[in-house]
């Protein structure tokens, strides 16, 4: 399953209403760690079945970062049947992200 880029019009259908649990990527194009993190993302949207992972471009959709008081990206957030229930900010290596998902 490919990275879904979620923005404020579909972030409701794609995230608040999912029936899997959703790792949220707020990220800018301008971030190193950022860029570092994509393909790792990327990877692990294709290897992991029980999560759907969507990305929101914190520039173009700044209502959303708001919405999540995101201030450090990137900011990964998951969430369950439309709530939060854990978060990290900063890069994370593989296997350290599939800890944070929880092997989902």
């Amino acid at each position: 399953m490919a990275v879904t880029e979620v923005n404020e019009k579909n972030f409701e259908e794609q995230v608040l209403k999912s029936d899997k649990a959703v790792l949220i990527d707020f990220n800018a194009g301008w971030c190193g760690p950022c860029r570092m993190l994509k393909p790792i993302i990327e990877q692990l949207s294709d290897e992991l079945d029980g999560v759907k992972i969507v990305s929101v471009d914190i520039d173009e959709n700044d209502a959303l970062a708001d919405s999540y008081e995101v201030s450090s990206i990137p900011c990964l957030v998951l969430v369950q049947n439309g709530e939060e229930i854990d978060r990290h900010v900063g890069y994370l290596p593989k296997d350290r992200l599939i800890e944070f998902i929880g092997g989902r």
